[in-house]
């Protein structure tokens, strides 16, 4: 029974470090949530309830090939935030 118990308190206690929380833009000024991307110079933020996606500072965090567009979020201050941009890939026949 301790193996049993033991094992599971392992099993909880890893699953718990892979549901990492991610900032929400939301819940944040759109200051914040721009110095973040600013700061980190990729990061992955929640947009509101369970989606989220990448955001980068420039292209040299996106992939070769890849083409900026920006991003803009909702934030506790304004309803589209510019924080910087996602990255795009560029497909050859579009």
């Amino acid at each position: 029974m301790t193996r049993f118990t033991l094992s599971l308190l392992l099993v909880l206690a890893s699953g718990a470090a892979l549901a990492q929380s991610r900032p929400s833009t939301p819940e944040r000024s759109c200051a914040a949530n721009r110095q973040s991307v600013v700061a980190n110079g990729a990061i992955v933020l929640g947009t509101g309830g369970f989606t989220y996606d990448r955001f980068v500072r420039d292209r040299g965090f996106c992939q070769h090939g890849d083409y900026l567009e920006p991003a803009f979020v909702p934030s506790r201050d304004t309803q589209a935030c510019f924080v910087g941009y996602r990255c795009k890939v560029d497909l050859p026949w579009d």
